[in-house]
């Protein structure tokens, strides 16, 4: 199934989302999603699989800078400092959908997805990643992804996915 040129779903971005899902059951985990640039597509990924209701509390589209601030409690001062793209504001994105859905884990995804709003420092497929505990501790990536703006949201999501499942197994390590 495909909208705007997204590929909803595919068979791997499927089996990370399994996998997430599974180790939070194990563990007796639930999560939230923070999202700017993937426009709800993590939510999305994770409750297209049924029995998400056992692991998933909910998630925000927090597109706008206001909207982060006020939805996920990030700091508008490390917005202008860092800008909304970057590991600062993504943190603050997770630990905010741990904090706003009382979640054990968070994940969330900032970026410029394009095909335009790029820069020299910060060019379209500059995509933030990061997964957080609701004890405050967290880990962020920084993805540098090519292609159109659907296999950059797509790969953004399928890249969280990924973290959030290292970083769950990491806990347990």
């Amino acid at each position: 199934m495909t909208c705007d040129g997204i590929v909803s779903g595919n068979r791997s971005t499927r089996d990370l989302a399994r996998r997430v899902a599974g180790l939070a059951a194990a563990r007796g985990l639930m999560v939230a999603t923070a999202e700017s640039c993937t426009g709800g597509l993590v939510a999305k990924t994770i409750t297209d699989l049924a029995g998400a209701s056992a692991h998933f509390r909910g998630g925000v589209v927090a597109y706008a800078d206001d909207a982060k601030v006020r939805q996920l409690d990030v700091d508008a001062g490390d917005i202008d400092t860092h800008g909304a793209v970057s590991s600062t504001v993504a943190l603050q994105m997770a630990l905010g959908a741990c904090r706003r859905f009382s979640a054990d884990v968070g994940m969330a995804v900032t970026g410029i997805a394009g095909p335009a709003g790029g820069t020299a420092e910060k060019p379209v497929g500059t995509v933030w990643i990061a997964v957080a505990y609701a004890d405050g501790t967290g880990t962020t990536r920084l993805e540098n992804l090519v292609g159109g703006r659907g296999s950059i949201r797509e790969e953004s999501v399928a890249a969280v996915l990924r973290l959030a499942a290292e970083v769950i197994v990491d806990r347990d390590s």
